[in-house]
């Protein structure tokens, strides 16, 4: 048999033409720093800045003019950094729909032995009490012994009194 055939049952691997490795983990922790980055105050503070600057140089007073007026290198880096930006934004919000999907499972296997620790509770709570129904208590176990004593007092008496009226 051909090793082509030979390995059927199994899916075949991608192979890289370029022969690059790279660590998705890696990945997926700098685009969670950028997306964080992109979504704060101070990125919208300097990229304001940043186009007020290019604005003023290409359009105010000394009007260097790499960029005339309807700014297209302008718009070309903005858009640039939408393709980058959005795909990066994507890996972050995945990578955090499977911390959120593991830690829902955590929680739910978590609750799941609280339950179950919690039944095994109230059945062992459940035997204790009625262990303790069981019990003879103080009270019950005196007023017995007093009925006994009673009892043993008077079959002595009656004996003695027998003995008295038949001596033999």
């Amino acid at each position: 048999m051909s090793p082509v055939g030979r390995h059927l049952d199994t899916p075949a691997t991608r192979r890289s033409r370029f022969n690059v490795n790279l660590d998705s983990d890696v990945i997926g922790y700098y685009s969670e720093r950028v997306a964080r980055f992109l979504g704060t105050g101070r990125y919208l503070a300097i990229q304001t800045v940043v186009v007020i600057v290019w604005i003023f140089l290409n359009a105010g007073i000394f009007a260097f003019g790499w960029d005339p007026y309807p700014f297209i290198l302008l718009n070309l880096a903005f858009s640039t950094q939408a393709a980058y930006a959005a795909p990066l934004i994507l890996l972050a919000q995945n990578r955090q729909e499977n911390r959120d999907r593991v830690s829902l499972e955590e929680d739910r296997a978590r609750a799941a032995q609280t339950k179950d620790d919690t039944e095994f509770l109230a059945r062992e709570l459940a035997a204790v009490r009625l262990a303790v129904g069981d019990t003879v208590t103080r009270d019950y176990l005196r007023h017995e012994l007093d009925d006994l004593v009673d009892d043993l007092l008077d079959r002595l008496e009656e004996r003695a009194a027998k003995r008295e009226r038949d001596p033999s």
